[in-house]
């Protein structure tokens, strides 16, 4: 007979490849039943966009047959519970996991198509994803998910209102352009517009999520500062383009999130128009703004280069009709964020984990 303990002594052989440590020490294996021959458990993965769900899972009934018996039939569950260093205890946002901000050093780099495509990528991994535009004089995710004239509703709730954000493609989304005539400049000064934003999130119903995405305005000023000091960030994303006078500006935005008085991860860069691929030649590439910036600076900053993103016609389309490319698993651009998706939450897994073993807040 097979054994309960057999079991776990032959998982413990297989090691999470990215947090270094067995699956049984990581409490990723539970629910382990023996009938007979037949073995089965349940693995609880990190994430449910996890790159690696399929390897994982072949080890586990490899090193059953292995280490506990060859004759074994060996059915596992694949779950997931994303991980979080945030405490029970924590007041703000407590229902919300991982806050992951999308940022760049300057503007026209994408970092709006890149935020939209990757909540909405995350989403249909199984994820549960937000969505804040926090690009206040320039919003414009109302435009890419095609809710231009949508207003939001709210209820009162010990005298305090709370407003539903929308709910689209399978995430939460606001906006500081649902508020506002986007037909019109809005000329607020830092302070206002600060306070502006922190009422997305804190006067928001988000319920329980687990990834919060964050389209900061482009730059390193007041409001993005505000925003990354006032609120428990997991990690950030630098957006750029391949040329050099790109990645020189956003070397600020990495420096920023370094500062020693801020000191948010970088999880990794995403290399936006990485290159052109005429939708007639599917295969070809065409290095429109150069070649390279974005594997470079990746190396220079000692972080992941999370991805490269081509210049196609189905992403510019998609974001101006209001159909996130990211969305429509047949159209040509959605792979590029499905794989995106997979390595931002891949990092964010090995983030907690490294600022959770050296106890880093």
């Amino acid at each position: 007979m097979i054994t309960t303990e057999q079991i776990l002594d032959a998982l413990r052989q297989v090691e999470d490849p990215d947090l270094k440590k067995d699956l049984v020490t990581l409490n990723m294996i539970d629910q382990v039943k023996i009938e007979g021959n037949n073995v089965s458990f349940r693995l609880i993965l990190t994430t449910p966009a996890c790159p690696l769900k399929n390897q994982i899972k072949q080890a586990c009934i490899d090193a059953v047959h292995r280490f506990a018996d060859p004759s074994a039939v060996v059915e596992v569950e694949v779950t997931s519970k994303v991980t979080t260093r945030r405490k029970e205890t924590d007041a703000m946002l407590s229902q919300v996991k991982n806050i992951i901000a999308v940022g760049s050093g300057k503007g026209g780099v994408g970092k709006s198509t890149v935020a939209v495509n990757l909540a909405v990528a995350l989403a249909r991994k199984g994820a549960r994803v937000g969505l804040i535009d926090a690009d206040i004089y320039g919003p414009s995710i109302p435009i890419m998910f095609g809710l231009q004239n949508a207003r939001p509703t709210g209820y009162d709730k010990d005298g305090k209102t709370y407003v539903y954000p929308f709910e689209k493609f399978g995430i939460k989304i606001l906006s500081i352009g649902f508020f506002v005539d986007q037909s019109k400049a809005l000329i607020w000064r830092g302070p206002m517009a600060s306070m502006a934003l922190r009422q997305l999130f804190m006067d928001a119903d988000w319920g329980e999520l687990d990834y919060l995405v964050l389209d900061l305005p482009p730059g390193t000023g007041d409001i993005p500062l505000t925003l990354i000091q006032d609120f428990p960030l997991t990690g950030a994303i630098i957006v750029t383009t391949p040329q050099q006078v790109a990645v020189s500006d956003v070397r600020k935005a990495a420096d920023m999130f370094r500062n020693d008085k801020i000191n948010i991860p970088i999880l990794g860069l995403v290399e936006n128009m990485a290159w052109f691929t005429p939708p007639e030649l599917p295969g070809s590439k065409y290095f429109i703004f150069g070649k390279g910036g974005g594997e470079q600076f990746a190396k220079e900053l000692n972080v992941p280069l999370l991805g490269q993103i081509p210049i196609q016609q189905c992403i510019v389309d998609s974001g101006d009709n209001g159909n996130p490319v990211a969305a429509d698993e047949a159209s040509p651009g959605s792979s590029s964020f499905g794989e995106l998706a997979e390595k931002v939450a891949q990092q964010v897994a090995i983030s907690n984990a490294i600022r959770e073993t050296f106890g880093v807040k």
